[in-house]
Order: structure tokens, then sequence, then C-alpha cells
């Protein structure tokens, strides 16, 4: 045993050349372990299954420098595989999940997002440039080695490796079941991709991708669809109350709810948004959590839209956007010929938004290329929040789009509010300085930014109440998701005073104006359960698909709700039966399976 051991670990291997670069590949590996927990959890680091991954992980990668011998090679491997590392890390320090293998198609879109790229970026990133350049130097000083029996020990020891990798999987029921586990657990769902490397991250998902055809999921996903309607019944208004006929729903780039009603220094954050809350025909519910997933403002369109949640680590637009979709838009069209609009200052290839809104029935798509680039915000600007309104009311007075009088749907997506929230000096409120504040810059940035949407929402408001058809109109305000992403941490432990003003949960607001039914909601809704309740306001309660939420009108409405990206379930759960709680941990993967195997296409 002990000539074994020697022939596998002989100190003279882990000397040489190669022993360096093995090392430095495997810190790489282990530094990105150890800047991902930083962010999320740290109890990934307690498996010991995560080291021999890893190490697994290096030998694989340190073999074209045993190939080859070009320390070169070596070190194009570790840039590029740090690279790709820390592109995960950024994109889930804002998206709370690992890169979805689709979205490596949109990386024409970064240039869009550069000021964003750079906000991702911590300090515990240089950590993979310390290591490089101080492993690159050692390796530079060690004598370059010749021996032939390298290369039979080094494969010998990754095998046994590999082997003791596999025994270690197959004790956990196989890779695809350790690593569903890991996605589903509250406290670990972050953990499978410092535990397996990111090459764990992309197997999960092509595995998980041809998992079950449509004929098998289908049973399963009738039957939960069967006990919605039984747990969660959706009785529609009292006939004694009119539904609205049109709709309008503007979604506020990355509006948080602990915004509304707050000051800074006596000054109201958002003194328009409180006026439309105290009004006593808007509808209000401040605590709705965030349920988006690695989509984003696209996963907030589909659960408002469409009534569905985000897939599991797949963005719906980019892998099934030609699945059907029933929708308001469709809803509305087949009750009264309602032709729909959704404008964006985007381009009509982020988030594929061309191609989903022709899914969800959208008769017309008004994108960037429509409108005057006359005042921008963010780095590389795109329209401010303030010419994108003025332009759209433009639009709208001129009939070129929803005369007045006609059945109409519009769904405005705006953008300033995108992080990091970098107002220019010249479309700031001189009245509203807080620079005073000792707040610290990301929350001032926040509501420095928040105010002037507040003030610019006045715009589209003040002119759909001027129509001839508001008493027939349902306006929608709310933020598309949560917005302070990684700061929110950081900013609450920066001071009482932040801890007091920012809230611990990823909440955005409900604000439903000139509703049927008005009055503050209090208690936590989900996001999901906007659609079903925009039904009932809009007298639309018949229609074939009420989606996976419940309207927050029912009587018997249960006031909780579950965070796609982190599983956090909020709300009183106590007076819940556990068939009921299962019920709604199921909701995601039974969305899944609708938008994979296009189970609403009958």
């Amino acid at each position: 045993m002990k000539r074994i051991m020697n022939f596998l670990f002989g100190a003279d291997l882990w000397r040489s050349r190669l022993g360096v670069m093995l090392l430095v590949t495997w810190l790489s590996l282990m530094w990105y372990v150890v800047d991902w927990c930083a962010f999320t959890t740290f109890r990934a680091m307690s498996d010991w299954m995560l080291y021999v991954s890893n190490i697994l992980a290096a030998m694989l990668l340190t073999l074209p420098f045993l190939l080859s011998r070009r320390m070169w090679l070596q070190i194009a491997v570790v840039v590029l595989t740090d690279a790709l590392l820390v592109a995960n890390i950024m994109y889930c320090r804002t998206y709370f999940t690992d890169i979805p293998l689709e979205s490596f198609a949109l990386a024409g879109n970064l240039s869009d997002f550069t000021a964003s790229i750079y906000s991702s970026l911590n300090i515990l990133d240089i950590g993979f440039v310390v290591i490089l350049v101080v492993g690159v130097v050692w390796a530079g000083r060690v004598v370059p080695d010749k021996a032939h029996r390298r290369v039979m020990r080094y494969m010998s020891c990754t095998a046994l490796l590999a082997v003791i990798f596999g025994c270690g999987l197959m004790t956990r029921g196989g890779f695809y079941k350790e690593y569903d586990r890991l996605k589903e657990s509250c406290y670990f769902s972050t953990c499978g991709s410092p535990t397996y490397t990111f090459a764990g991250h992309v197997a999960y998902s092509l595995m998980d991708c041809s998992r079950n055809s449509s004929a098998e999921m289908a049973p399963a996903v009738e039957a939960w669809l069967a006990d919605h309607k039984s747990l969660m019944p959706s009785p529609g208004l009292p006939d004694s109350i009119r539904p609205r006929k049109n709709l309008v729903i503007i979604l506020c780039e990355s509006l948080e709810s602990w915004l509304i009603g707050k000051e800074i220094d006596g000054k109201p954050i958002t003194p328009f948004l409180n006026s439309l809350v105290a009004d006593s025909t808007t509808l209000f519910a401040p605590d709705m959590l965030t349920q988006v997933g690695p989509g984003r403002s696209i996963d907030c369109q589909l659960m408002i839209t469409a009534g569905l949640l985000p897939m599991n680590g797949s963005v719906y637009s980019m892998k099934f956007p030609q699945s059907t979709y029933l929708t308001l838009n469709k809803a509305l069209r087949e009750d009264r010929g309602t032709r729909s609009t959704i404008l964006t200052c985007d381009k009509p290839i982020t988030w594929n938004q061309e191609v989903i809104s022709r899914s969800f029935g959208y008769d017309t798509l008004i994108d960037r290329r429509a409108w005057v680039i006359d005042e921008l915000v963010g780095n590389p600007g795109k329209l401010s929040d303030g010419s994108f309104f003025r332009q759209a009311v433009d639009k709208l007075k001129s009939g070129e789009i929803w005369p007045e009088g006609e059945p109409g749907m519009l769904t405005f997506v705006t953008y300033s509010g995108h992080n990091p929230f970098r107002l220019p000096d010249a479309l700031k409120d001189p009245d509203f300085d807080v620079s005073g504040s000792k707040l610290t810059p990301p929350v001032l940035d926040y509501i420095t930014i928040n105010h002037y949407v507040d003030s610019q929402l006045r715009t589209i408001v003040d002119y759909l109440r001027s129509r001839s058809d508001w008493d027939e109109t349902l306006v929608v305000i709310t933020g598309d998701h949560e917005g302070l992403a990684s700061w929110r941490s950081e900013i609450r432990s920066s001071s009482p005073a932040a801890a007091e003003l920012v809230d611990e949960r990823q909440l955005t607001p409900f604000i439903v104006l000139n509703s049927p039914v008005g009055g503050r909601h209090d208690g936590i809704v989900g996001q999901i359960d906007m659609y079903p309740t925009l039904l009932d306001l809009l007298g639309l309660n018949d229609y074939e698909w009420r989606g996976l939420g419940q309207s927050i009108l029912a009587p018997d409405y249960h006031a909780t709700a579950i965070s796609s990206m982190t599983l956090q379930h909020l709300g009183d759960t106590t007076a819940l039966s556990p068939e009921l709680l299962d019920h709604l941990r199921k909701a995601r993967g039974v969305s899944d399976a609708i938008i994979r195997y296009d189970l609403l296409n009958e």
C-alpha cells in the first residue's frame, strides 16, 4: 500500500511545474467556491464532495499542460476558466442563480448593460488574478520536469478520484437526483454550483431538458391543476360591482415596496405614488414577494400576463418562446375584441421580447427603434422614463395606438430604475437633495432614481385620467422585481437608519388604480397572484386559464408565497394544511412542465 501511495502521491510529482499548474488551477476553483459562498451561503463547504469534485475538476483541467508541456496553454485554460467563473458569480449577484445555458446566446446584449456588469464586481474577484499571477511566477522558477512516468501516475490518481466521486454520487441516488435535491432546498438551493463546479450546473441543465416526456408529465400536471381549482377557488366579483374594460400595465424597473410612504430628511421619496395609494379607488398590496427567476424582467411579464411561474434554471422566452401561453391579451381579445400593445425602450432581441410578445398575443411591439433617443439614463444610456412616457403620450394622443373609446391593453416596460441607479445631474430634482444623508451611496442612488421614476409616472397617469374612457380603464403599477440584489444585506448592516429604512424582504408593490374594489390588502402576496386578480377585476373570471396563483380578492385567500430565487416561504403558514403547503411547493415544477412540454396547447 505504501508503494502505491508513493506512486500516486509522491512528493516529486507535486513539487514539479506540473504540480504548480495543478495547484493554481485548483486554487482558482476553490476561490470560486469562497467568492460564491460569501454572497450566498457557506453550507456547501461542509460537504466533502465539494473538495473531491473540485480536485478532480482541477486535474482534468490540467491535462492540456500534462500532455503538451506548454505552460502558456495551461495559463490560457486557467484564464478562460476564471472568466467563466467570475461571470457566473456576477450573474448570481444580480439574478440569484447560475447563468442559464440559453443566456450565452445573448452575449451580444451585454454592451447595453455595461454599467450593471461593473456594479456586479466585488473586491473578492481580485483573488482570481492574484492566484494566477503568483502561480505563473512560481511555475516559471521551477525547472521543467521530463519524467516519463508522470502521465501514468497522474492519470491513475485522476481515475482514483473519479471512482471516489462516482461512489459518492451513487450513495446519494445519482447526480441528477442529488443536484435536484439541492435546487429544491431553501437552505441549499445555491450549493450545487460550488459543490459540483460550474460544469455540474451545465450537466444538470442538459439532463433536466431531456428528463421527462410530455406524456409522462401531463397526468401529474392535470392532477395538480384539478387540485388547484378546489384548494384555491376564485369566485370573481359580485354582480353589483362593475369590472373594467381596458387594462394598462406599467412595469417599473426594480421598484421595491419600502420606498412608498418613506421619507429622507423629511422629504417623501415617492410623493406621487403616495397620493395614488391613498386614493379610495386604488387597490394596494404592499407586500408582494418577488418570484422572478433567471429571466428577471421577462419572468415578471410571464407571471402578470400569463399566470405562470418561472422555469427551473431556464429562461422560457429563450428556450420555449413558441409554447402556448394563455394570457390576459388573449382573454381580452376573446371577450371584447381588444387590441394590445407593448412598449419598451429596449431592443426587440432583449430577452427575446419580440418573439415572446407575439406568443403572448400582443398585436404590436413598439421598441427602441420607434423612439427619439433624446434623453438618456444609464451607461451606456437608454431612453429615460421621462422621455419614454412623453413620447408614448404623443403616440396615444395622435391615435397611433389605442384610439380613445376603443377597447385596449397597453404594457409599458420602463428602464430608468435599472442598476447601478445612476441618474444624470440634469434630471435630478433640486428639491430632493439627499446627499447630506448618512446613508451609503448604493441606497442613496437607488432612492434618487426612484424619486425620479415616481415623478415621471405622473405624465402617463395624468394622461390616462384625462381620457373619456378613464372610468373603464384599470391601471396597474408594479415593480418587475426587487432591485437591491446583493447590496441589500450590506446596506442594512451599514447603519441602524438603513436597517430601519430598507426591508430585508424582496418585496415589490402591486398598485391597481381605478379598481372596482379599492383598499389596502395587507399580508404577503405573490407575483403569481397578479394574473388571477386582474382576471377578476376585468370581469374575465370565466376565461379558460386561471393561472397558478390565487386572486387576492378571494375570501379565503392564503397570504403566503414562495420565492423562486431563494425558495424562502413568506407568510403565516401555521394555518395552512400540509396538503396545501405541498401544493404550493409543487407549483413551479408544474409551471416548468407546462412551458417545456407545451401542455396548454390543446
